[in-house]
């Protein structure tokens, strides 16, 4: 496939991706568990971090320090949006048509210069549940990222679509159990364990689905079938 032994993928997210310590347990993020569903050269950095956004992820040089790693064959993963809408903070803020999809570009043209690819991820769905269906809490940023993918013919994984459709497959009750509400009564955002090794999942098969050049790494027949 390459002359290269490893394959690297870069993850910029925020935190319900990144990785935690095992005093914050039974929290977990995606990032986590997504190299359990991949075999063969690749690996993963997962450089996501809590509270920040697609601008604060910049502003504060996070995207420059994958950049000064990530080479040719490499992959960046962008999951944003979460902490854009945060208008009541204007250092995470991003007004999704122009500035969200401006600093979105960024990360796209920092992996394309130096030989990587580029894969951008909606905002995973929170459990949010209304009149018997769940709800998308970042509809612009949905659409906005989608518009850019076109925009610069990047790939493009829809796992706000993905994560939502899985929550209404499994009811609302299960959904809850993956979710930090299930042990502390409030956080309908961040995951259990459980939960992020199963948007882990949804995000390899979508890999998979994709026919990326990393694609025929993903495992076989693992769950869930969201």
């Amino acid at each position: 496939m390459s002359e290269k032994q490893e394959i690297t993928v870069y993850l910029a997210a925020d935190s319900t991706v990144q990785a935690y310590k095992p005093e914050f347990r039974p929290q977990g993020g995606w990032g986590e568990f997504i190299a359990d569903y991949f075999d063969g050269p690749v690996r993963f950095a997962n450089h996501a971090i809590g509270g920040r956004s697609s601008k604060s992820f910049v502003e504060e040089g996070r995207l420059e320090t994958i950049l000064r790693e990530i080479g040719p064959q490499d992959y960046l993963f962008i999951q944003m949006g979460h902490n854009d809408s945060t208008v009541s903070k204007p250092e995470r803020y991003t007004e999704p048509y122009t500035e969200y999809k401006r600093y979105l570009k960024m990360y796209l043209d920092g992996a394309r210069e130096r030989g990587a690819a580029p894969l951008l991820i909606t905002p995973v769905g929170r459990l949010h549940w209304e009149d018997g269906a769940f709800i998308n809490d970042f509809p612009d940023y949905c659409t906005a990222m989608k518009q850019l993918a076109a925009e610069e013919k990047v790939p493009l994984l829809d796992l706000m679509e993905r994560s939502l459709r899985y929550y209404s497959s499994i009811g609302y009750e299960e959904a809850g159990k993956l979710f930090m509400i299930s042990h502390n009564g409030t956080d309908r955002t961040h995951f259990t364990v459980t939960g992020a090794q199963r948007i882990a999942a949804l995000v390899a098969r979508g890999v998979k689905e994709l026919d990326l050049g990393i694609s025929g790494y993903v495992k076989e027949d693992w769950p869930p079938r969201g």
